[in-house]
C-alpha cells in the first residue's frame, strides 16, 4: 500500500477515536443525574439590609446592572442614535456617550450598578431599535431609600457590594451574605438596627440646614444621645451627600464631622475641666477666684504667662466661671492641681481615647501628655485650647455627668437581626469607668444651670418650661498657613442635657466657620439647641415645668386636663402625644380621625387654619 494513504488512514483513525471519546463525555453529561453544586458556586449573595431603631430601612440590597459595549458590533453610523437611547434610558450626557462609543477599546462600560427599571426600559429599547452590541449584567447593588438621611452614618458600599464607610463598613461582618450557609440558590446577610431614629434625625438635619444657610458657615455638627444609655438619636454632619450616588460628591462631603473630624472645643470645655478640677479636690463650689480681665502667672524660669477674659468678672466661683464663661477664672483654678493628675482626669472622660461607638473609623482627638506640656499648657486646657476632641467624645463624655459620675460608652447600635427574624446580637448600655462622684456631678449640672440665666453666656438656649444645663463656646481655629489663630474662622458651639434634675437626653451642636453677624457660640448656637431640644422634649413626650402630671396609683390619672381647646382657628397639635387627644373624640361638632400610635406628626387641616362646623379633623400619630 501507498505510505501516503497509510498515514491518512492513521489521521483518520485517531480522528474518528477523538470524535468517539467527546460524544461519550457528552452522553455521560447528558445522561448523569444533577450534581450539587460545590459550596458557594452560583449562590446568589444577598446583603442585609439596615434599619433605624424603630424598623424604618435605610439600605437594602436590590438588583443592579452593569452595561458594557462591544465595539466590533457597533455600527460606526448610529452613534448618534446609541447615544440618544442611552441619554434617555440610562441619564447622563450625551456628548460624553457620543465620544465613548465613537473611539476607544474594543470592550467597555457604558453605566455601572444601573438600577432594574432603567436597565430594562435601555434593553427594551434596544430589542425595539433592533441593535446589538450591547449587554447587561445583574450585580449585587445597594439602595438607600432616605437618601442623604444620616448619610455618614449609615455609609456606603463599592462596586463589590462591600462597605467603605459608616455602618456598611462596620458592620460588614454581619450584613455580608456568607455562601456556605446559602438555602437554595441564595445566601442572606444579617440585619442591622442602628440606635438613631429617623424621625429625629430628619427634624434635626432640616434644622441644622437653616443654621447653616443662615450663619453661610462651612460645615454644622450635632449630636442627639440618650443620656442614660450613651445611644445616638440622631447624627449629623452637613454637608452630607446621597449614598445612592456618593461618587458624585467631594471628599469635603464625606468627612464624617461629628466621629472623625477633630478642633479645639473652646469654652464649652470648661464643663470638663471643671469637673475633673472638682473631682480632684482642687476646687468646690464655694472656691473664689479673681478676674480682673486676665490670667496672670510667672512661672520659674522668669517667664509670664497670660490669658486674656471676656470681661472683668471679679470674684468667680465655679458656677460664674461656667455662667460668664470665664477664662481668667478657669485658668486661675487649673492652679489648684498638678498637671499630670489634671491630664489622667480629663483622660477619664475619654478624652484622647476612641469613644466605641461601633463606627469604623473614630478619632481619638489629640491630648498632649505632660511631658510635653509648655508653661501655659494647663490653664490653656481649662480653657478647651491645647486640646482636640470630636463632637463624639464631647456628647460621650455629658454621660458622666447625666449618670451620677459614670461615663457611659456611646453606642450607634441596636441590635443584629439573623435572616430569620432573631436577635443574633442586642447591645446593652456599658458603664465605661467612674469618673467622678454623685455629688460632685450634680454640682456640674446645676452650675450649668446659671449659664441660660440672662447674665449667662447660654441666655438663648433657655427654655421656660424646661430646666436645662447648658455650656456655649467659641473656640478659634488655626489657619495652616500662618500656624497662628486666624481672625476670622471660628466654631461655635453649645452643649445641653435637659432636663436638668435628672438629665434624659444630650445635645451637642457646633457651627464651623460662620460667616454671618456673628461667631459666637451664645449668640447663634445656643438658639440652634435651644430649637433642637424643642423637637426632642414634645417628640418624646418629656415632661415640662408647665405640662399636666400623670401620678399612677392602679390607673392613669391626668390632673385637670379637659378637653382640648379647639375653637374657630386650628391648633398645632403636632408632638402631642395620643393620651391627651382623647377628649376630642366626644366633640361632636367636628369629626376627629386619629391614626397611628405615639405622638402627632401630620395634621389636617393645617395649623391656622379656620375650622367650622362639620369639618373632618385628621391627625397621624408615630
Amino acid at each position: 500500500m501507498d505510505k501516503r494513504f497509510i498515514r491518512q488512514y492513521i489521521v483518520l483513525a485517531v480522528l474518528g477515536v477523538l470524535g468517539l471519546s467527546a460524544l461519550w463525555r457528552y452522553a455521560a453529561f447528558a445522561l448523569a443525574p444533577e450534581a450539587e453544586p460545590a459550596s458557594g458556586e452560583g449562590v446568589i449573595e444577598v446583603r442585609g439590609s439596615i434599619y433605624d431603631r424603630d424598623g424604618r430601612l435605610l439600605a437594602v440590597d436590590t438588583d443592579l446592572y452593569d452595561i458594557s459595549a462591544w465595539r466590533p458590533s457597533l455600527d460606526p453610523a448610529l452613534v448618534d442614535r446609541y447615544a440618544g437611547l442611552c441619554q434617555t434610558h440610562l441619564g447622563g450626557n450625551m456628548s460624553d456617550y457620543r465620544t465613548r462609543l465613537a473611539s476607544g477599546p474594543d470592550f467597555f462600560y457604558l453605566a455601572r450598578r444601573v438600577d432594574g427599571v432603567n436597565a430594562r426600559s435601555f434593553q427594551d429599547a434596544l430589542s425595539e431599535a433592533g441593535l446589538s452590541g450591547f449587554r447587561l449584567d445583574r450585580v449585587s447593588g445597594r439602595v438607600y431609600p432616605e437618601k442623604d438621611l444620616a448619610a455618614h452614618l449609615v455609609g456606603f458600599v463599592g462596586t463589590e457590594n462591600k462597605g467603605l464607610a459608616g455602618a456598611e463598613a462596620a458592620f460588614e461582618d454581619e450584613l455580608a451574605a456568607d455562601p456556605s450557609k446559602a438555602r437554595g440558590s441564595y445566601s442572606y446577610g444579617q440585619s442591622v438596627y442602628l440606635t438613631v431614629d429617623a424621625d429625629l434625625q430628619y427634624r434635626l438635619e432640616k434644622l441644622c440646614a437653616e443654621a447653616m444657610d443662615e450663619h453661610d458657615a462651612e460645615a454644622v455638627v450635632m449630636v442627639a444621645m440618650e443620656a442614660r444609655t450613651g445611644a445616638v438619636s440622631a447624627y449629623v454632619s452637613l454637608p452630607d451627600f446621597d449614598p445612592n450616588r456618593f461618587l458624585d460628591s467631594d471628599e469635603h462631603e464625606w468627612l464624617d464631622r461629628v466621629a472623625i473630624y477633630a478642633y479645639e472645643p473652646g469654652s464649652v470645655f470648661k464643663v470638663y475641666s471643671m469637673a475633673s478640677l472638682l473631682a480632684l479636690g482642687g476646687i468646690d463650689e464655694h472656691s473664689g477666684f479673681v478676674c480682673d480681665g486676665s490670667y496672670e502667672r510667672t512661672v520659674t524660669s522668669g517667664e509670664t504667662v497670660t490669658i486674656t477674659c471676656l470681661g472683668s468678672h471679679g470674684l468667680v466661683d465655679l458656677t460664674k466661671i461656667l455662667e460668664y464663661s470665664c477664662n481668667a477664672g478657669a485658668a486661675y483654678a487649673s492652679d489648684t492641681v498638678a498637671g499630670l493628675d489634671f491630664y489622667a482626669k480629663i483622660r477619664e472622660f475619654g478624652f484622647g481615647e476612641r469613644p466605641g461607638a461601633d463606627l469604623a473609623g473614630e478619632s481619638p482627638g489629640v491630648f498632649r501628655k505632660p511631658d510635653q506640656w509648655s508653661a501655659r499648657t494647663k490653664p490653656t486646657v481649662a480653657m478647651g485650647q491645647e486640646i482636640l476632641v470630636t463632637a463624639l467624645q464631647m456628647t460621650a463624655a455629658a454621660t458622666t455627668l447625666a449618670n451620677g459620675g459614670v461615663l457611659l460608652r456611646p453606642r450607634t447600635l441596636g441590635r443584629v437581626v439573623d435572616r430569620d427574624g432573631q436577635v443574633s446580637l442586642a447591645t446593652e448600655p456599658i458603664a465605661v469607668r467612674r469618673v467622678m462622684d454623685e455629688r460632685s456631678a450634680a454640682t456640674i449640672l446645676t452650675a450649668m444651670e446659671a449659664v441660660v440665666l440672662d447674665t449667662g453666656t447660654g441666655k438663648r438656649a433657655r427654655i421656660e418650661d424646661l430646666r436645662m444645663s447648658v455650656k456655649t463656646g467659641t473656640a478659634q481655629m488655626i489657619d495652616p498657613r500662618t500656624r497662628r489663630y486666624s481672625d476670622t474662622d471660628f466654631i461655635a458651639s453649645t452643649l445641653a442635657l435637659f432636663p436638668s434634675e435628672a438629665p434624659e437626653y444630650i445635645v451637642y451642636a457646633a457651627i464651623i466657620k460662620p460667616r454671618g453677624a456673628s461667631t459666637y457660640g451664645g449668640r447663634i448656637a445656643a438658639p440652634l439647641v435651644k430649637d433642637a431640644a424643642n423637637i426632642v422634649a414634645d417628640l418624646y413626650g418629656l415632661a415640662r415645668g408647665e405640662s399636666a402630671s400623670v401620678a399612677h396609683g392602679g390607673r392613669i390619672m391626668l390632673p385637670g386636663l379637659g378637653p382640648a381647646a379647639i375653637g374657630q382657628v386650628m391648633p398645632d397639635l403636632r408632638g402631642v402625644p395620643k393620651r391627651l387627644l382623647t377628649p376630642l373624640l366626644a366633640r361632636t361638632d367636628i369629626t376627629v380621625e386619629i391614626e397611628g400610635e405615639g405622638w402627632v406628626v401630620e395634621q389636617e387641616p393645617e395649623p391656622g387654619a379656620s375650622v367650622n362646623p362639620g369639618d373632618t379633623i385628621r391627625l397621624r400619630l408615630e
